[in-house]
C-alpha cells in the first residue's frame, strides 16, 4: 500500500508509534512513520550527487520545504549518515558501514546460479546476472563460466560506463530519453573502436533495443568482445533483472544475434521460476 507524503512542512521530526500501534485494527497507513520516509527520500537522492548538494537544491529535487529537509539533513549529520562540507551535503561514513554489513543479493545469488551454469554449459560463453534495481540502476551479482581455454574473463565488482556495455544498455532502455541522457556524462568515453561516443547515435541505439529486446556490445566495452544482454520480466512482465552472455567476438558473431537472444531468453524462465519458488 503506497504512502503519498504531502510537500507541505512537518512540525515535528520525531514521531513515535505508542502501543496502540499494535492493535489488529490499525491500518498500515497509520503505522508509518513520514518523518523516516522523507529522511530516507533524501538518502537516496544524496547517492545521485557523490560531490555534494546544497539544501536547497535538495529541496526542490525531493519536493520538500527547505526547513524540513534543512532540519532532517542536520538530524542525519549528527548521526553519522550525512556528511557536510561548506554548504554541501553528502552521504556521511555510516552508510558506507552499513552497506559493508549487507547481503542483500546473498539468497538471490544462491537460487539462479544453477540456471547460470546450465546457460553456461549450453552457449560455452560466460554467463552474467545483475539485479535490476528500477530506475535504470543494476547490480551485478553472479557468473558462470564456459570451460574453454579462451574464455572472458569476470566483471563482478566491476563500475560499469552506462554507454558501453550490453547490461547496461538494457537497464537504460527501460527510461524515457531525457532521463537516459540525463544519467550519462556529458563526454562519452571511448573505450574500443566501436564504442559510441555521440549522445544522439546512443539514443538511437537504444531506440533499436527497445525494438529488438535485447541489447548488443561489440568491441565497445573491449577490443574484440561481444555481448548480449535481454530483460529478466517476472509473471507481471516487471524487469526484476539482466541476463547477458558474453565472449570473444570471432566466436559469438558465428551465431545469428536473434537466436541468442531466444535462446537466453527462454533460459530466463528458470531464473523466474527459482525466485519465485518460495
Amino acid at each position: 500500500m503506497g504512502v503519498k507524503i504531502s510537500d507541505k512542512d512537518t512540525d515535528a521530526i520525531d514521531e513515535t508509534i505508542d502501543d496502540q500501534s499494535e492493535n489488529n485494527d490499525a491500518q498500515p497507513a497509520d503505522l508509518i512513520n513520514k518523518s523516516v520516509i522523507k529522511a530516507v527520500t533524501i538518502l537516496n537522492e544524496l547517492g545521485r550527487h557523490p560531490t555534494g548538494i546544497s539544501v536547497t537544491e535538495l529541496a526542490k529535487i525531493v519536493r520538500m520545504s527547505r526547513p524540513t529537509v534543512f532540519r532532517l539533513l542536520l538530524s542525519l549529520e549528527q548521526t553519522g549518515f550525512v556528511e557536510r562540507e561548506e554548504n554541501k551535503y553528502t552521504l556521511g561514513w555510516k552508510v558506507a558501514r552499513l552497506g559493508r554489513l549487507a547481503d542483500p543479493h546473498g539468497g538471490i545469488i544462491a537460487r539462479v546460479q544453477p540456471a547460470l551454469r546450465q546457460l553456461a554449459d549450453t552457449f560455452n560463453e560466460m554467463i552474467g546476472y545483475a539485479v535490476y534495481n528500477g530506475d535504470g540502476e543494476f547490480d551485478l551479482i553472479a557468473e558462470a563460466h564456459a570451460s574453454r581455454m579462451v574464455t572472458v574473463q569476470g566483471y563482478l565488482g566491476t563500475d560499469f560506463p552506462l554507454h558501453a556495455t550490453a547490461t547496461s544498455k538494457i537497464a537504460l532502455s527501460n527510461l524515457t530519453d531525457k532521463e537516459i541522457i540525463s544519467r550519462l556524462p556529458k563526454k562519452l568515453t571511448r573505450y574500443a573502436s566501436a564504442t559510441i561516443v555521440d549522445h544522439d547515435k546512443f539514443l538511437q541505439n537504444i531506440h533499436e533495443i527497445r525494438k529488438l529486446g535485447y541489447a548488443i556490445i561489440d568491441d565497445e566495452l573491449e577490443e574484440s568482445l561481444f555481448s548480449l544482454a535481454v530483460p529478466v520480466r517476472d509473471r507481471r512482465d516487471n524487469i526484476i533483472g539482466i541476463l547477458s552472455v558474453s565472449g570473444p567476438s570471432e566466436r559469438m558473431r558465428q551465431r545469428p544475434a536473434g537466436d541468442i537472444a531466444r535462446e537466453l531468453s527462454a533460459g530466463s524462465h528458470a531464473i523466474v521460476q527459482a525466485l519465485s519458488t518460495k
